[in-house]
């Protein structure tokens, strides 16, 4: 190279007219991601520096602070008026701060203290060589069975790891409702949906069946993933920008500037609708929406226990409202096209999980075909298509959660020899046994079903009352049988476990320390308070119902 070519070089990247502007970025604002983000490091920190004997410990606490301190930052935020007139676009256009993404935060955050107690339990199981054990592998590398893993049972290791892994998943799922342009919302997916894999194939009891369930959360999720993708390549080629605001012009025929290359692919609608339905395929598998729901009984079944009642709750809570700020801020020009398709996946997903769900002989199963039918009564206030069913979805989930986190964990106080009796035989006359968990679960049970003065009768009806108003007057009708057919199992399970005569070599229900008792017990109050005394909830949901634009 020349000494004049090294020259011009030089001084074009001394011009000060190119100069990189650097990028504004509102750390406030973004506070609840950052605060998790960086104690999911400090986690990874502690396994490396940390003597084994205090990383319980010291990442139960750094867990649940950084859990509590990102909840006070999403309250103090909503506060200071960011949920309403001072909502607004942060991080260069990244991330939307306005009333749904910071009520969906708060209940993902409540709900991952809730899980994180879960995590934690380590009273359930005897004793092993002196150690207290809990629902995880003593070493998560070691091959089940094999003489490695025999070793770290009898040394008394604990897989510490789950608590970054949740911090991260948690992470993720924070960013993934409020994302405001596509990159953000696939890095998002991608963040929260790696670390849910791994924590699927850590249980201690049952590995290979929970290696299994994880290999194929793993493929279908990677499935999903490339369907997402490709959408986002697609609506970019649409619209020539991966901005919500800039596609949705686009769409309407509002945008300020049309190129030339712009004004060709505009009118190419094969490649909007192609993209936006890759695009929200990929959302409805997160949900567990029906046709796209095949991975739930199986990983629902396979996965530790703690696991699957913190993805059952707040995974739903991160991809509804993904799937809400896509359909109500990217493409409401398209909602002719949209809303027909949703109905169909709706009525198909509310059905096949309420019917499926009866024929199942697994307590997991069954409550992962339950969580099926709950995606489909949840859609039917997405497809409301207004103010009020943005309202009545965000309600719905912050009900569903708390119901769900605290079911998953009662099923882990049942237990035989072999871990977790999750068999439904194994649960006949547990109302004798032990009176107070039965009627804990029936709490659950007869909230799932939707009876009057539980949480979860306040959210059908807000979500069906949304549906009618909004049009959808025969989805509500199937909504309701849908209901009464799921009401049949839920009440089936209550019947078994008061009416049938106890096994006697049935399972025990083991004494829970303190950390899941307060899980248990939130999930009651929350079940019971959203039940008799909603309005101000509902009220709350109804402020928090507006997107920023």
């Amino acid at each position: 190279m020349n000494a004049s070519a090294v020259h011009s070089l030089w001084t074009t990247a001394a011009d000060p007219l190119n100069k990189i502007d650097a990028p504004k970025i509102e750390y406030g604002q973004l506070s609840p991601v950052l605060i998790v983000i960086v104690a999911a490091v400090l986690g990874i920190l502690v396994e490396a520096a940390v003597p084994r004997k205090a990383r319980y410990h010291a990442q139960l606490l750094l867990s649940v602070g950084a859990l509590a301190a990102a909840f006070a930052a999403v309250v103090a935020l909503a506060a200071s008026g960011y949920a309403t007139t001072k909502a607004g676009i942060a991080a260069m256009g990244a991330i939307a701060v306005d009333g749904p993404a910071l009520f969906l935060q708060g209940v993902i955050l409540l709900t991952g203290i809730v899980a994180v107690f879960t995590f934690a339990e380590r009273r359930l199981d005897p004793a092993a060589h002196g150690n207290r054990v809990d629902s995880f592998a003593a070493q998560g590398a070691a091959t089940p069975g094999s003489d490695n893993e025999k070793a770290a049972v009898r040394a008394g290791f604990t897989t510490t790891e789950v608590f970054p892994l949740a911090l991260f998943a948690i992470g993720g799922m924070l960013v993934f409702p409020a994302a405001n342009d596509l990159l953000t919302l696939f890095i998002a997916l991608e963040v929260f949906s790696l670390p849910l894999y791994l924590l699927c194939a850590l249980a201690r009891r049952k590995r290979l069946i929970s290696q299994e369930a994880a290999v194929k959360y793993f493929l279908l999720g990677a499935f999903a993933s490339a369907f997402t993708l490709f959408g986002i390549a697609l609506l970019y080629g649409y619209a020539g920008s991966v901005s919500y605001a800039t596609i949705a012009q686009v769409v309407d025929g509002t945008v300020a500037e049309v190129t030339p290359a712009l004004a060709e692919t505009m009118g190419n609608d094969a490649l909007l609708l192609v993209g936006a339905a890759m695009l929200i395929m990929g959302l409805l598998f997160k949900v567990g929406a029906v046709p796209f729901h095949m991975w739930t009984p199986d990983v629902y079944q396979g996965a530790p226990t703690p696991v699957t009642g913190f993805m059952a709750a707040a995974t739903k809570v991160a991809a509804f409202g993904a799937l809400l700020r896509v359909l109500y801020v990217v493409l409401p020009g398209l909602r002719w096209d949209w809303r027909p398709v949703m109905w169909g996946i709706a009525i198909l997903t509310m059905l096949g999980g309420a019917i499926v769900a009866i024929t199942q002989t697994d307590i997991k199963r069954l409550l992962a075909y339950s969580s099926i039918a709950h995606a489909g009564f949840i859609l039917a206030g997405v497809i409301a298509a207004s103010p009020e069913g943005v309202s009545s979805v965000l309600f719905y989930l912050g009900a569903y959660s708390f119901v769900t986190v605290g079911a998953f964990a009662v099923v882990t106080l049942v237990r035989d020899a072999g871990g977790e009796a999750t068999h439904l035989s194994k649960w006949a006359g547990l109302g004798r046994r032990s009176p107070l968990v039965a009627a804990v679960f029936a709490v659950f049970l007869l909230a799932f079903a939707g009876i009057p003065l539980t949480s979860g009768f306040s959210g059908k009806f807000a979500v069906f009352k949304a549906a009618a108003e909004g049009g959808a007057g025969a989805l509500v009708v199937v909504g309701v049988l849908s209901s009464a057919i799921a009401a049949f199992f839920y009440i089936r399970v209550i019947v078994l476990m008061f009416f049938s005569e106890p096994n006697p070599e049935g399972p025990t229900v083991a004494v829970p320390s303190v950390l899941t008792s307060t899980a248990i017990a939130v999930g009651v109050a929350v079940t019971l308070v959203l039940g008799v005394a909603p309005q101000y909830f509902l009220d709350l949901a109804g402020q928090a119902g507006v997107f920023v634009r």
